[in-house]
Order: C-alpha cells, then sequence, then structure tokens
C-alpha cells in the first residue's frame, strides 16, 4: 500500500515539475529574446511582451519600493509548504489533488522568479476593445504559465468542492 501511495504522490510532483520547466523555460526564452517592454503581436487581440512585475496579481503592490519582493516570496513559500502538506494527505483523490499540483508548479515558478530576479516575469498579453472598460487600452494584465496554473489549480478546488457539497445532500 506505501507503494501505491508513493507512487501516487510522485504522479502528482511530476505534474508539479513540469509545470515548473515549462513556466521557467518559457520565461528564459522571453529574457533571452525581448527586451524589457517589447511586444511582438501575434494576432489582433494576443502579443508576446516582456513585462517585469515586482508586485502580486495585477500589479498589487508593484511600486511598494522593494520590500514586497519578500513579503511575496515569504507568502509563495508557505503556500508551497501548505500545498504539499494537503498533496500528501489527499494525493488519493484525483481533481483535488490535480488542482493542488498545478497550484504547486505555478507557486514555485513564481517563487523562482522572486528570488532569482525580484520580480515575476510576464509574457502573455491578451487585449480586445471589450476590455477597455476594465483595463487600460483593453489589456488584461500580462500573465506567464505559472499564473494559468494557478488559476486552473483554483477553477479546479472550486470544481472539487461544488462536487463534493451536491454529493453530500
Amino acid at each position: 500500500m506505501a507503494k501505491a501511495s508513493s507512487r501516487g504522490m510522485l504522479v502528482w510532483l511530476g505534474l508539479a515539475a513540469a509545470i515548473v520547466l515549462l513556466d521557467q523555460a518559457s520565461k528564459g526564452l522571453i529574457l533571452a529574446l525581448f527586451r524589457p517592454g517589447e511586444v511582438l503581436p501575434v494576432t489582433s487581440f494576443f502579443n508576446l511582451v516582456r513585462v517585469h512585475n515586482p508586485g502580486a496579481a495585477f500589479s498589487f503592490l508593484a511600486g511598494a519600493g522593494g520590500w514586497q519582493r519578500w513579503l511575496f516570496l515569504g507568502i509563495g513559500l508557505v503556500a508551497v509548504a501548505v500545498i504539499l502538506w494537503l498533496l500528501r494527505a489527499h494525493h488519493q483523490q484525483k481533481l483535488f489533488a490535480f488542482s493542488l499540483a498545478c497550484l504547486l508548479g505555478g507557486a514555485l515558478g513564481n517563487v523562482i522568479d522572486r528570488a532569482l530576479h525580484g520580480y515575476v516575469v510576464d509574457m502573455l498579453d491578451v487585449h480586445h476593445r471589450w476590455l477597455a472598460p476594465l483595463f487600460a487600452g483593453g489589456h488584461y494584465p500580462a500573465f506567464n504559465v505559472a499564473d494559468m496554473a494557478i488559476t486552473a489549480g483554483a477553477i479546479g478546488l472550486i470544481v472539487d468542492e461544488l462536487r463534493r457539497v451536491r454529493r453530500s445532500r
């Protein structure tokens, strides 16, 4: 039983590692090929960009003067520890564990950026005129692979909880 248990945990850790590798590889390419602020239009609604975000989601606290680097790095490390603890305890619950693995990979990807650079590298820019009332110039804030994994993990946790509530009725 312990062997199957550790194998199940390894699947989720492997998924998290794959997310980290994809995230860091994409950020490495952007850092190597783009200058800060450079934009490459890909479609009428999507650009590749190089943005350095020293803040959190939607650039929260981006202009705080540098102390936020350590705050967000600490929060990220605590999140990683909690996710690992939850994953160890619940790795047999497929959707829950998948969601945790996505959160873990995304959190680690952004923690690595903060530790190495002091900011998170963002490169995906979605824009359209119907976004203009919400975002400057109709551009949703730039994001990265880690952010997509975190979003997928959060959606997965919500779906998992909704399914759990529904089953309990």
